[in-house]
């Protein structure tokens, strides 16, 4: 397995923080979102669309793509950020989040918008779906990818470990599944709400393999899925460890930023803090 170079990981670093300044700036502006869990993926998504899978913005049906499923789909403000930049649509049209004629709606629609494999938004359904993509590149015998991102409050859901269980079950390795571990969902932190630990043994005893990384260190995320593709009969579940509201000190850890757009002083502050420019792009 190759290492990142330096020059490799200061671009997904700085795409990372492109996906920050844009999910605080739109959100801010639509007045309705998430930017809790849309920043704590940033780094993941930024490792996938930019260096993990293959793909073809300019051909968004391409059928020899890898695929990605947002199950935690309250995250789409960071999704379409990322499908932005990776340019399977203009910047500017994330002005238009949660417009009611908009293509960027709260919760992503794949009729609606090129690159969303998959409407999402009810959680603990999207690993099931992730599940039969995977299962039928293989039956199709397609050397395809599918790519899973949940979030640890989802991990409660019943239907996350019935498709685990079944993932196992039918040896389908050419599925991963990421855990955006911030540790804290709507209500409160998870381990108030309905304790999920010890969450790597858990997957373990499911027949996953398992690995932990710091989700916010790109080239421990890139190492970890392309470990991935080398894992042969199970699947395998990346557990990230982040933060919620990664890069904006008030959000950080704070269960009020799950789903609450920054004020105009608010959006100032968080804007400066992330190196933003007020477009929500970075300065410089």
């Amino acid at each position: 397995m190759v290492e990142l170079s330096q020059q490799e990981v200061e671009h997904l670093r700085q795409v990372a923080k492109t996906i920050r300044c844009h999910v605080v700036h739109t959100i801010s502006q639509a007045g309705v979102g998430h930017p809790g869990g849309s920043l704590s993926e940033a780094d993941i998504l930024a490792a996938l669309y930019f260096h993990v899978m293959r793909l073809d913005p300019q051909r968004p049906d391409w059928p020899e793509r890898d695929r990605f499923v947002l199950s935690k789909g309250h995250g789409a403000a960071g999704l379409y950020a990322t499908l932005a930049e990776r340019g399977f649509f203009s910047p500017e049209e994330l002005a238009t989040f949660g417009r009611i004629d908009s293509r960027l709606q709260v919760h992503p629609d794949m009729h609606l918008l090129p690159g969303v494999e998959v409407s999402t938004g009810a959680l603990g359904q999207g690993i099931s779906v992730a599940l039969g993509m995977a299962m039928a590149a293989r039956l199709d015998g397609k050397d395809i990818r599918v790519y899973c991102l949940i979030g640890d409050g989802e991990s409660q859901e019943g239907q996350v470990w019935e498709a685990a269980e079944a993932a196992a079950h039918h040896k389908v390795d050419n599925l991963t599944v990421i855990l955006d571990d911030n540790g804290v969902q709507l209500m409160g932190p998870v381990s108030q709400i309905m304790e999920t630990a010890p969450v790597a043994d858990k997957w373990r005893s499911f027949n996953w393999h398992v690995i932990e990384i710091d989700g916010h260190d790109v080239a421990q995320v890139v190492a970890a899925l392309e470990a991935a593709r080398e894992v042969k009969g199970r699947p395998t579940i990346v557990i990230a460890h982040t933060v919620k509201g990664k890069g904006v000190s008030y959000m950080e850890g704070q269960s009020a930023w799950h789903g609450k757009p920054p004020n105009a002083q608010q959006l100032a502050q968080a804007l400066a803090e992330l190196g933003c420019c007020a477009e929500g792009g970075l300065d410089g």
